[in-house]
């Protein structure tokens, strides 16, 4: 196949190599390797590729679901997002059902958290130009936080040093929905922490 031909079949700024839209067209690993050697593809992980002409249009948050699904973005992505820290954070902080994954490729570092099947829920699609993503709501970005930080934060000094934006949370946060969520976790350490953030 010719790189021109690819751009015609594939209207999508990235793409998996098994993507149907190939059909029967061949897409062999010396072709993919010489295109990104030359500039035309962004490799994304094994067996996703980007255009590189389309780079400026794909969001982070896209290829963050792109290369692991199914995940969400959460933990200190979405804290950030929500005002609920006060840092920028450089990173793609996802949580799956799936094993812990990290991988950096040319729009950043992506991270994913195992989270226990059945606590993944508590997120809200975003449509983007080409796709979407997942994003954890406030409460849960807040909960999922706690739960997978939990044995860092042991006294109060620990969750001072978390440096949680309190009066944000009290203002974004439905506390009902938030208590709810909570009594999923159904982990009593983990209800000291989260009542604080409603203090």
């Amino acid at each position: 196949m010719k790189y021109d031909n690819l751009t015609k079949i594939i209207k999508a700024p990235y793409f998996s190599r098994s993507d149907a839209l190939l059909g029967d067209q061949k897409l062999l690993d010396y072709q993919l390797s010489l295109w990104v050697k030359k500039g035309n593809l962004l490799r994304l992980k094994n067996g996703l590729y980007a255009f590189a002409k389309d780079k400026e249009k794909i969001k982070g948050e896209e290829i963050a679901a792109f290369i692991y699904e199914p995940s969400y973005l959460s933990l200190e992505c979405a804290l950030a997002w929500y005002g609920f820290i006060p840092e920028m954070v450089y990173a793609y902080v996802s949580v799956t059902a799936r094993i812990n994954r990290r991988f950096t490729n040319d729009f950043g570092t992506f991270l994913y958290r195992h989270i226990k099947s059945e606590l993944f829920w508590g997120y809200t699609e975003m449509k983007t130009e080409y796709g979407h993503y997942l994003l954890a709501e406030p409460e849960k970005a807040l909960l999922d936080y706690l739960y997978l930080n939990l044995s860092k934060i042991r006294n109060e000094n620990d969750f001072a040093a978390v440096r949680l934006n309190l009066d944000v949370i009290k203002e974004k946060i439905d506390s009902d929905k938030f208590l709810k969520y909570l009594s999923a976790f159904n982990i009593n350490k983990m209800k000291v922490w989260a009542l604080r953030c409603l203090q």
